[in-house]
C-alpha cells in the first residue's frame, strides 16, 4: 500500500523517531500520535484559547491606564486698529480677525493627561465572553481525541497489510522447503527408473517460480513496513518481523464519541449568540485623569489638575439586529442537530453492515480451513505415492499451485477479517 503524500504530510509530517525494538502495534500507534503535527496544532490551539480567556478577563475586569497628549495651534490674522498682524495664540478673541472661530479653538490646545478607566458591573459579561473561549478549547481537545482515534485506525490498517505480506512469505518458504524435499526424493528415484530427468526439471522450474513469488512477497513486505514507518514517523529502515495484534470487537459504548463534535458545535453557536448580545447590555465605567489641560500658553503653568466621572452607554435600536442574529443562530442549531441525527442513523447501519460482512467472511474462512485440511491429507498421500513412483510430478505440481492459491485466498481473508474488526471498532466508539 502506498500512502497518499498529502495525507502523510498533513497528518503526520516528517518528524522522525527511532523505534529500536518497539515493533508492536501499540508502540507504532503511540509514536505516530507523538509525531502528529495535527495533534500538536490542536494542543497549541487549546492552550491559546485558555490564554484568550485571561485576555478577555483583562478586557472586562481590569482598568485601562493610558497617556493622552495633544497640541493644537490655531493662529489668526488680527485686523484691529487699522493694521493686520499674525497672532499665533491669542489670549482673547480679536474684534476682527481671519481664522478659525475663537469660540471653537480658544486659540489652541495644550494637553498631556494620564487617565484610567475601570469597567463596572462586568463580571457577568466576562463570564459570558470567556464561555466562548472555553468551548473553543473544548473543541480543540475533542479534535485531539478524534485525531488520536483516526491515527489508531490508519496505523492498524497499515500494520495489518504488513502482516499479510509477512504471512505470505512464511507460507511461501514452507512450500519451497516442501518442493525441495520432493526434489531430493525424485533425484534418488531417478536412478531406480521411477522418474525421469524431465520430472526433476519440472520441479526445478516450479521451485524457481515459487522463489520469484517469494522475492515479490519479501519486496511487498519491505515496502509495506517502510510505509508503516513513514506513516508513524519512525526513523527505521531495518527488515524485521511484526508480532500478531490481538484485535477483537469492542462492546458498543453508551453514546458515540463522534457526536461530541456536534454537541460542541451547538454550544459554540449559543456562546457566540450570547457574546453578540453583550452589546445590548448597559456599559458602565468609571474614569479619572490628571495632568495638563490648557488652551492658552501664558496660563500653562496653572492648568495642571485632575478630573473624574462615570460613563454610561446602552444600545437602544439598531434595526432589529439582535432578533435577526438569534434567528440565524436557531437555523444553524437545527443544522447541527440534523447532522448529528443523520450520523447516528448512518453509523448504526454502517456497523450492522460491517458485522454482517464479518460473519459471512468467517463462514468462508471456516470452509476454506476445512479445504486446507483436505489438501494437507492429500499431500500426505502424494508424498507416499511419490516415494513409490506412483504419482505424476505434473499432478503434484498442479496440486501445489492450487494449494498456494487457496492459502493466499485464506491469507487475504485473514487480512480482511482484521480490517473489518478495526473498521468496526473505529465506528463503534
Amino acid at each position: 500500500m502506498h500512502l497518499p503524500p498529502l495525507l502523510t504530510l498533513l497528518l503526520f509530517g516528517t518528524v522522525l523517531q527511532t523505534a529500536h525494538a518497539q515493533n508492536t502495534l501499540p508502540d507504532y500507534i503511540r509514536i505516530a500520535q507523538a509525531n502528529s503535527p495535527l495533534i500538536k496544532d490542536n494542543q497549541n490551539q487549546s492552550a491559546a484559547a485558555k490564554v484568550e480567556i485571561q485576555r478577555i478577563k483583562a478586557v472586562f475586569t481590569q482598568p485601562r491606564i493610558g497617556l493622552d497628549g495633544n497640541y493644537q495651534l490655531a493662529p489668526v490674522l488680527s485686523q484691529g486698529n487699522n493694521k493686520t498682524q499674525l497672532e499665533l495664540n491669542p489670549a482673547n478673541a480679536p474684534g476682527k480677525y481671519v481664522g478659525y472661530n475663537y469660540s471653537l479653538t480658544n486659540g489652541g490646545l495644550y494637553q498631556g493627561l494620564i487617565g484610567i478607566k475601570q469597567p463596572l458591573f462586568s463580571d457577568a459579561k466576562y463570564k459570558t465572553a470567556a464561555r466562548e473561549a472555553e468551548i473553543s478549547a473544548q473543541m480543540n481537545d475533542n479534535n485531539i481525541r478524534l485525531a488520536v482515534h483516526d491515527i489508531g485506525k490508519w496505523v492498524t490498517d497499515q500494520y495489518i497489510l504488513c502482516l499479510q505480506a509477512y504471512n505470505q512469505i512464511t507460507y511461501q518458504e514452507k512450500i519451497i522447503d516442501l518442493l525441495r524435499q520432493q526434489k531430493d526424493l525424485i533425484t534418488r528415484l531417478i536412478n531406480t527408473g521411477s522418474y525421469k530427468l524431465s520430472d526433476l526439471t519440472l520441479l526445478d522450474i516450479e521451485i524457481q517460480t515459487q522463489n520469484i513469488a517469494l522475492n515479490q512477497y519479501q519486496s511487498d513486505y519491505r515496502n509495506d513496513l517502510l510505509d508503516l514507518n513513514i506513516l508513524c514517523g519512525v526513523d527505521d529502515t531495518s527488515y524485521h518481523t511484526l508480532p500478531e495484534p490481538d484485535l477483537r470487537l469492542n462492546e458498543a459504548p453508551a453514546s458515540s464519541a463522534f457526536t461530541e463534535k456536534y454537541h460542541l458545535d451547538s454550544l459554540s453557536l449559543l456562546a457566540r449568540q450570547q457574546v453578540f448580545e453583550l452589546q445590548y447590555k448597559p456599559q458602565v465605567s468609571a474614569f479619572a485623569n490628571a495632568g495638563l489641560n490648557a488652551v492658552n500658553l501664558p496660563t500653562l503653568p496653572r492648568r495642571f489638575g485632575i478630573g473624574a466621572g462615570v460613563s454610561f452607554t446602552m444600545n437602544l435600536y439598531d434595526g432589529h439586529q439582535r432578533r435577526l442574529n438569534q434567528q440565524k443562530t436557531d437555523i444553524l442549531l437545527r443544522t447541527a442537530s440534523d447532522y448529528q441525527q443523520q450520523f447516528l442513523i448512518r453509523n448504526a447501519v454502517r456497523k450492522a453492515k460491517l458485522l454482517s460482512a464479518l460473519q459471512s467472511l468467517r463462514e468462508r474462512m471456516a470452509l476454506t480451513t476445512a479445504q486446507l485440511g483436505e489438501y494437507d491429507k492429500l499431500l500426505t498421500y502424494y508424498k507416499e505415492e511419490l516415494a513409490k513412483g506412483q504419482l505424476s510430478v505434473i499432478n503434484y505440481i498442479t496440486t501445489i499451485k492450487s494449494l498456494i492459491s487457496l492459502k493466499n485466498d485464506y491469507t487475504s481473508m485473514e487480512r480482511d477479517q482484521q480490517l473489518l474488526i478495526n473498521t468496526y471498532n473505529y465506528w463503534n466508539w
